[in-house]
């Protein structure tokens, strides 16, 4: 199997395995598709985090609005009495007007924070660093565990408008939001390897060969956005260490300088003709006039 890692940019993204005669369209698919996916994960898992402290999201007509505003134009969350979390509510003001402030308990919030950390850590960059390939049915478990939390804290279900909801639905709006930005589809992905594009139409082993234990570095584009920038040979950490070791060498050339240092040899307890020059008479001579 081919092993490819997935970057945007210089940021690691996940790993991924592959044969080598998959098609360069049956990968954009499979990439775009973990990769949009993780994306989810982390935009449902911050919701669920606003939904703990905050409760379940207002109607779209009420959100950003004072209480006197809310007040004097006569509106009304008729799913405020019909989604009560299990345990029932406790008042915490969301001061961005977002949210109507009944959250769960802390029993509740807590069921919902351990199952986002959870679900994080199933998609999480780290899985790279420990060699662990991410797939679509891992990706979708952690959707299905974030799923099951809220359904244990509102049986009846959130409402329509509810930005989590609609995540789950696929019916989330990201236009004008910076989501919206790192969203990549897949008429619009590219791939690219050593500097150079993976055309669809053809088999990566038409770029690497068919030995199937090969270990790629592929970056994922948008259209339009040209190659990406050539990685540095060193990252930053490194420079930095090699910087620190240049630093911690050059104090040890200075100490070892002053250390063979020669200058006590013109010192009078140095001189081994001291004594001979004190029985005669020589020892404390000086030219010129006194």
């Amino acid at each position: 199997m081919v092993q490819l890692h997935v970057k945007r940019g210089d940021e690691s993204q996940f790993l991924v395995r592959t044969c080598g005669d998959t098609s360069v369209d049956a990968l954009i698919q499979q990439i775009t598709e973990i990769y949009n996916g993780r994306l989810r994960v982390g935009r449902i898992s911050s919701e669920i985090t606003e939904l703990s402290e905050h409760g379940i999201a207002l109607p779209p007509n009420m959100q950003g609005l004072t209480e006197e505003q809310i007040m004097e134009l006569k509106l009304r969350d008729e799913w405020e009495e019909k989604c009560v979390p299990s345990g029932g509510p406790v008042l915490k003001k969301d001061e961005m007007g977002r949210r109507n402030g009944h959250a769960p308990n802390d029993k509740m919030k807590e069921v919902l924070m351990k199952t986002v950390e959870a679900a994080k850590a199933l998609v999480s960059k780290k899985q790279a660093e420990a060699n662990v390939c991410l797939t679509m049915e891992m990706v979708k478990e952690a959707l299905d565990q974030l799923r099951g939390a809220v359904m244990i804290v509102y049986p009846m279900g959130l409402p329509p408008h509810d930005p989590i909801k609609m995540e789950f639905e696929h019916r989330e709006d990201l236009s004008g939001t910076q989501a919206s930005l790192e969203v990549i589809t897949e008429d619009e992905c590219q791939l690219w390897w050593a500097g150079q594009q993976l055309q669809r139409g053809k088999k990566l082993q038409d770029y690497i060969g068919k030995n199937e234990k090969t270990k790629l570095v592929v970056k994922i584009q948008k259209k339009g956005q040209g190659a990406p920038a050539r990685e540095p040979l060193i990252t930053d950490d490194q420079q930095k260490q090699m910087m620190l070791r240049h630093h911690r060498r050059q104090e040890e050339l200075k100490k070892l300088e002053e250390a063979n240092d020669d200058s006590h040899l013109d010192s009078a307890w140095a001189d081994r003709q001291s004594l001979k020059k004190q029985f005669q008479g020589l020892s404390n001579i000086k030219w010129g006039p006194r």
